[in-house]
């Protein structure tokens, strides 16, 4: 199983940048996918979710109206678009994929919101 995370880097305040998560290993369509976030001296949190019927998703209240996530099943990929990104962005962001049997994760990408 692999959760391959990328796109991350240094963007200024109100930037953008759109994080990609390759999977592989398991039936990706079976599975919920959810970006979570560590900032450092902070607890991972989670940020966005999108459920196996991809019209349905969750956001943290700190995200909404900024951050929307999709997933792309023929491409066993999740994306986020983090949009209107603000210092308090900054963390490393990691891919999760649970069922009712499995969790998985990614490795994390850092993301780095900084004038």
């Amino acid at each position: 199983v692999q959760l391959q995370a990328s796109g991350g880097g240094r963007v200024q305040p109100g930037g953008s940048l759109r994080l990609s998560c390759a999977a592989s290993g398991f039936t990706f369509e079976d599975y919920a996918m959810s970006w979570f976030r560590q900032a450092p001296g902070k607890e991972r949190e989670g940020v966005a979710c999108i459920h196996t019927n991809a019209g349905s998703t969750d956001y943290a209240d700190s995200v909404k109206g900024r951050f929307t996530i999709t997933r792309d099943n023929a491409k066993n990929t999740v994306y986020l678009q983090m949009n209107s990104l603000k210092s308090e962005d900054t963390a490393v962001y990691y891919c999760n994929a649970i069922n009712w049997r499995r969790n998985y994760w990614g490795q994390g990408t850092q993301v780095t919101v900084s004038s």
